[in-house]
């Protein structure tokens, strides 16, 4: 009798296994860094080439492994960390299923030299995709080294779905950075293609940071600490002022262990709501402590998300241990003001040029009700102070001004055509956020942020297939410093930053020096723009049905576009409004956000309770 149903071959089994476990050169390195920290290293040394595709060598000076151990480690399952069920449930090391070692040899060719401190020589193991283990004696010093070759030789499918040796590196230097903040106290280098990225020493976090981050935002955190009986929180905020443009450097731990918490960032982001700017996002290092019975870190192979016996509190304690560290420190953020003498003015950003793709709706003044001649402009134009006195003092009832403006009846103005003739009083702009344009149906309404992106983001699109960049080049070239991951993002995307204008020099693995800038960029911004693209752009990175291309055009178009308090005169507002129509899909922005909406006559009568 036949069956459909047949058991894997072992070698079969192992490599599917693999893939819950080794996705990427970044998963090796994790997992091997975690097994250092578990076996006491007090010093770590990775070293890769080509991205970790060919190439990893992790160095530990731990307590290594006696022969029997090192033989046994590459069997599914081994494991020195957990051999009962309530060793599960009290989890304190960073590895526990012990299935890394066996999942890498299952795609990669493995050496492993390691020795106690008691040995007088060590053991050398190699293996090869599930072949047959050689085992020898061999001379080394205390701890262990592990060298992975050729990852994925065996499976060309999985190889063939690697990034760029650039994207694959700063994946890996995302894995050491989230080590090297976790564990301060640890020695930690981290070379890549013979070059040194990152020499770090035992250190405070603070300064911890400012070996990763740079001294420049490391003197923006402050340490703080907070403790209840069942949790303690600790570790690094970011002030207000300096909070960034992505919530990508955001670095949440629990019982030293990275992890990812939506729930948490946003109790963290909560406590910030009153002092941060629209669209910005702090910059913190935060360790949880917590006893490991009221935790579940057996959910996923990456050991990155967990289940809370009693998340609800755990985001209640969050919350308001960051709000008192915030406001102990009395962390208001500064405003600056600024000046606007008249609509008239030449104020916020010069629109450059003029799409010339073909309109593919009517153009925008033929949509203006050609025979309006009232409006009330006192919303718009607001009366002068002395004539809004005057209507006061004449009331019967000394009430508040606002009380007035409540119950007092707006009378209907007749429009001045000269006072308006120059400012065009078709278009308006409404709380330097929205314009506002009355139409044959009703009103039109455009915001004003999106409706620049979508102009940038079409122009820069077409930038990518033109021979000639147009580019402003700045008088005195711009030097920046950057994470190695960022940094090596930009080189990655150097041709697309190049080609919509951007010229960039590399110094270094972490320096980059800006001679030019696209000529969106507005004037004042040269200094961020490119850093607030790079954050937006791997903030997208998880979009896989976008091109690099097409993410960064949005990226771009995100930071290069006039915001929401930006005002615009009249020159300003009907050149955006031009462009807005020129582009091939004006009436949605690159995220997907609309741009234009339209109020009908209809749907403002039904607002007022008119039949007609």
């Amino acid at each position: 009798m036949s069956t459909t149903i047949k058991l894997l071959p072992e070698h079969l089994a192992n490599k599917i296994a693999a893939g819950e476990v080794v996705g990427r050169p970044a998963s090796v390195v994790k997992e091997l860094v975690e097994n250092a920290i578990d076996a006491q290293a007090k010093s770590i040394t990775v070293i890769i080439k080509d991205g970790g595709k060919t190439h990893i060598h992790v160095i530990d000076d731990g307590i290594g492994m006696s022969k029997e151990d090192a033989q046994l480690a590459f069997e599914r399952h081994a494991t020195s960390k957990i051999a009962t069920y309530e060793d599960l449930e009290n989890i304190r090391t960073l590895g526990f299923r012990g299935e890394a070692l066996a999942s890498i040899a299952a795609v990669a060719q493995v050496e492993m030299r390691t020795r106690q401190s008691s040995a007088d020589v060590g053991v050398k193991v190699r293996i090869e995709g599930d072949g047959k283990t050689d085992l020898s004696s061999d001379s080394f010093s205390p701890g262990t080294s592990i060298h992975v070759r050729n990852l994925f030789y065996n499976t060309p499918g999985r190889r063939n779905f690697l990034k760029s040796n650039n994207t694959e590196f700063k994946h890996i230097f995302d894995v050491i950075q989230r080590i090297a903040l976790s564990h301060p106290s640890m020695e930690i280098k981290f070379i890549s293609d013979d070059e040194t990225i990152l020499h770090i020493h035992p250190s405070s976090l603070v300064d911890r940071v400012k070996d990763i981050f740079g001294e420049k935002l490391s003197q923006t955190v402050f340490n703080f600490e907070q403790e209840s009986e069942f949790v303690k929180i600790s570790g690094l905020l970011g002030k207000p002022d300096f909070a960034r443009k992505s919530h990508v450097e955001q670095y949440l731990y629990l019982n030293s262990r990275y992890i990812i918490n939506r729930s948490i960032n946003h109790a963290v982001f909560q406590a910030y709501e009153n002092l941060l700017e629209k669209g910005s996002f702090p910059f913190f290092v935060l360790f949880l402590t917590i006893d490991p019975h009221k935790v579940d870190v057996n959910v996923h192979p990456s050991k990155m998300e967990v289940k809370f016996e009693d998340e609800s509190s755990i985001y209640r304690f969050v919350l308001s241990s960051i709000r008192r560290a915030l406001s102990e420190h009395d962390l208001v953020p500064t405003v600056g003001m600024r000046n606007v003498s008249s609509v008239d003015d030449k104020i916020g950003l010069q629109f450059r040029s003029v799409q010339t793709s073909v309109q593919r709706v009517t153009n925008w003044r033929d949509l203006i009700k050609s025979d309006q001649t009232t409006l009330d402009v006192a919303s718009v134009y607001p009366r002068s102070t002395a004539h809004v006195d005057e209507e006061i003092a004449n009331k019967p009832n000394k009430t508040s001004q606002d009380e007035h403006m409540l119950v007092s009846r707006p009378e209907p103005a007749i429009v001045d055509k000269e006072r308006f003739a120059a400012v065009s009083p078709k278009v308006w702009q409404v709380h330097n956020k929205y314009i506002i344009l009355p139409i044959e149906e009703g009103l039109m309404v455009v915001d004003q942020h999106a409706a620049h992106e979508r102009v940038i983001y079409e122009r820069t699109i077409k930038r990518f297939n033109e021979t000639n960049t147009q580019s402003q080049q700045l008088l005195f070239p711009l030097t920046h410093e950057m994470p190695a991951g960022d940094a090596a993002l930009v080189k990655q995307l150097q041709p697309l930053l190049e080609s919509i204008g951007f010229s960039l020099k590399f110094f270094g693995k972490t320096t980059i020096i800006v001679d030019g800038v696209p000529v969106d960029v507005k004037p004042g911004q040269e200094g961020t723009i490119l850093q607030n693209i790079i954050d937006v752009y791997k903030e997208d990175e998880h979009n896989l049905k976008l091109e690099p291309r097409e993410k960064l055009a949005k990226s771009f178009s995100c930071k290069a576009a006039i915001k929401a308090g930006d005002p615009l005169n009249q020159t300003e507002i009907q050149s955006l409004l031009d462009q807005l129509f020129g582009t091939e899909i004006p009436y949605v922005c690159p995220h997907g956000r609309p741009v234009i909406v339209k109020l009908s006559l209809g749907e403002l009568d039904r607002r007022f309770g008119r039949t007609s």
